[in-house]
C-alpha cells in the first residue's frame, strides 16, 4: 500500500511517499522561513502563495525520487486541517484533482493527527500511549488510544510554547524562527543564572500557560537590560523544561488511571526537536519507568510523510474521504474536549 502525502497547513510545502511497511519513499519539505522573517512570524497570504508557486513541482520531486508513477500509488492523503485556511486549501486541492485524476481514494487527513501517529511510522509503536504535541500552534497532551480515538488530558489555556519561543527570541534579537534560535543561545547561557516563574507547575491536572512566562521575561528585560541574553535564553528554556516536565507527569498518573500498562511517552511538533526539552523529559520518563519517543527532528517539524503515513493507515483501515471534502481553519483531534477561549492559534 502506497501513499502520497501533501502538506500545506502553515509554512511548509511539502510532499511525501510512503508504504505500508513504514518506508519513507521520498519526503521533500520547502521551507518558507525566508519569506516570513523579515516580520518576524508567519503571514497568511505569503504563506497560500508560497504554497501555489511550490506544491506542483515539489509532488513531482517526490514521486521522481520514490520512483513511482502516479497509477502506482494507492491512496492520497492531504492536509485537511487545522492550520491557515489559505494553505490548507491549496494542498487539499490538490490532493483532490491528483485523487479525481488517478481514481484512488482521497485522505482528507487532521494535521494533528499526522504528528500523534509519526511515532508509529518511526518506531511502529503499539496503541495506547501518550502524547506531547509541541509546536507554534499547539500545546496538548493527548492520550492516542487507537485510530480516530484521541482522549486530550490538557492543552495550553493561551499561548502555544513554539509561540512562546518566537516571542522571547524577538525580545532578545534574535533570529527567527525562535526555537533553533533560543536553544542556541541557551547552548551558551546559564540557566541558573536568573529567575523565572513556573506558570501552572504544582497545580492539579496538565494545562499549559505561557503568557505569564512571556510577560516575566520582558520584565526582567525592561529592569534588568545589562543581562546576557544568553543567560536569559537559558533561564526561559529551562524554565519552559519545568513546566513540561510538570504537565507531563501528572498526565502519566491520568494515562495510567485509564491504561495501566501504558509504557510510552511521544513527543511530537516543531518544539520537540528542542534537545533541552527532550532531555528534561527523558529524564522524567526514566524515573517513571517509561520509555520516551521522539522521532527524528525532521519528523517532528511538519511535513508530508507524516500525512503520507496517516493515509496509510486510515486506507488500511478501509476509512477515506469523499471529493468535497472541507478545509478547516479549525479541527481539534479530540471533539469532546471542553474548548478553550484563548487556546492556541491554529487549535
Amino acid at each position: 500500500m502506497i501513499v502520497l502525502g501533501i502538506e500545506t497547513s502553515c509554512d511548509e510545502t511539502a510532499a511525501a511517499v510512503v508504504d505500508s511497511d513504514r518506508r519513507i519513499r521520498s519526503n521533500v519539505v520547502l521551507s518558507q522561513i525566508d519569506e516570513h522573517r523579515p516580520y518576524g512570524g508567519v503571514v497568511p497570504e505569503i504563506a497560500a502563495r508560497a504554497h501555489v508557486e511550490q506544491i506542483d513541482g515539489l509532488i513531482r520531486r517526490a514521486m521522481v525520487e520514490a520512483e513511482l508513477s502516479f497509477t502506482e500509488l494507492d491512496g492520497v492523503a492531504a492536509t485537511a486541517g487545522p492550520g491557515l485556511i489559505g494553505g490548507v486549501m491549496v494542498g487539499l486541492v490538490t490532493g483532490k484533482a491528483i485523487a479525481a485524476a488517478i481514481d484512488r481514494p482521497l485522505l482528507a487527513i487532521n494535521h494533528l493527527e499526522g504528528h500523534a501517529l509519526t511515532a508509529r511510522l518511526t518506531d511502529d509503536l503499539e496503541f495506547p500511549y501518550l502524547l506531547l504535541l509541541v509546536s507554534g500552534g499547539h500545546c496538548q497532551l493527548v492520550l492516542i488510544e487507537g485510530l480516530g480515538r484521541y482522549r486530550r488530558l490538557g492543552t495550553t489555556i493561551d499561548d502555544a510554547v513554539g509561540e512562546a519561543f518566537d516571542k522571547v527570541a524577538k525580545m532578545l534579537g534574535l533570529d527567527y524562527p525562535g526555537g533553533p534560535a533560543v536553544q542556541q543561545a541557551a547552548e551558551r547561557g546559564d540557566g541558573d543564572a536568573i529567575s523565572l516563574p513556573r506558570p501552572m507547575v504544582g497545580r492539579p491536572g496538565c494545562d499549559f500557560s505561557f503568557s505569564g512566562l512571556k510577560t516575566a521575561v520582558r520584565r526582567l528585560l525592561d529592569n534588568q537590560p545589562e543581562l546576557r541574553s544568553e543567560d536569559v535564553a537559558a533561564g526561559f528554556q529551562t524554565a519552559v523544561g519545568d513546566v513540561m516536565a510538570d504537565r507531563v507527569g501528572n498526565a502519566i498518573e491520568m494515562a495510567r488511571a485509564i491504561y495501566p500498562g501504558v509504557a510510552h511517552v511521544v513527543i511530537a511538533g516543531g518544539v520537540a526537536a528542542n534537545s533541552h526539552l527532550r532531555q528534561r523529559l527523558g529524564r522524567l520518563c526514566r524515573e517513571q519507568d517509561l520509555i520516551l519517543v521522539a522521532p527524528p527532528p525532521a519528523l517532528c517539524t511538519d511535513n508530508g510523510a507524516m500525512i503520507a503515513w496517516a493515509g496509510v493507515e486510515r486506507l488500511h483501515a478501509g476509512l477515506h474521504d469523499p471529493l468535497d471534502a472541507p478545509a478547516r481553519a479549525r479541527w481539534p483531534l479530540d471533539p469532546d474536549a471542553k474548548p478553550m477561549p484563548f487556546a492556541g492559534k491554529k487549535a
